[in-house]
């Protein structure tokens, strides 16, 4: 781990949780820790939902600036649910589901509130529509290529080959907040788009170059 990691990273962590985000989130964990705050992990998961979705709301009707820092904000939160069950001992199958599956319900309402504001700004047209579903199916596919991978491979596709994690989620909602700051919604969604299928077909090939079976291991 680089020297400029946060010690709470996590080999899965992507560039922006890594750097900046932990650094955030973990003064937040140790403060829920520290004075035993009455909070479980699966509360900060819905928390940071509840967070994106009033940041899909205002990013679609505004201010779009406050939108965008609320999802940098819930992409933060998303970080101390999972550091509170690691340092409390409350980490489950059950709770990663949930959060998951929260995750999914956000991003789709984030990317739903970032296309309302790039119609809003340029007009509605079959081309916006087509380009606001290719960034939701990006996207999912995303967080797909990373839980098929783990499923079928037993291991996460971050920590097989070279390709670094240029479009987890962590770096898809900084780029919301980034292109909400600056008023370039379908910026935003060109580059969501072509960094989330990029990824996941240079991460396909990746993998599927450098995994080794199992069995060809215990041949070596």
């Amino acid at each position: 781990m680089s020297a400029l990691a946060h010690p709470a990273s996590k080999p899965t962590d992507g560039p922006v949780a890594r750097y900046l985000n932990r650094r955030l989130s973990w003064p937040l964990t140790m403060m829920i820790v520290r004075y035993r705050i009455p909070v479980t992990p699966n509360q900060v998961s819905l928390l940071s939902f509840a967070v994106a979705v009033a940041a899909a709301y205002l990013l679609a009707v505004g201010p779009h600036w406050l939108g965008g820092a609320l999802v940098q904000l819930s992409s933060v939160l998303d970080g101390v649910d999972g550091e509170l069950a690691r340092v409390t001992g409350r980490a489950s199958r059950r709770g990663a589901f949930l959060d998951a599956l929260l995750d999914r319900y956000a991003d789709a309402a984030v990317i739903g509130g970032l296309a309302y504001y790039a119609m809003t700004v340029h007009g509605p047209s079959p081309p916006l529509v087509l380009l606001a579903l290719a960034a939701l199916a990006g996207d999912i596919m995303v967080s797909y290529l990373h839980a098929r991978g783990e499923a079928s491979l037993g291991r996460h596709p971050a920590l097989i080959g070279v390709v670094p994690q240029l479009a987890s989620r962590d770096v898809r909602l900084f780029v919301v907040f980034l292109g909400a700051l600056f008023g370039a919604p379908l910026e935003t969604l060109i580059t969501i788009t072509v960094l989330s299928h990029g990824y996941v077909l240079a991460k396909l090939v990746d993998a599927y170059v450098n995994y080794v079976e199992p069995e060809q291991k215990e041949r070596v």
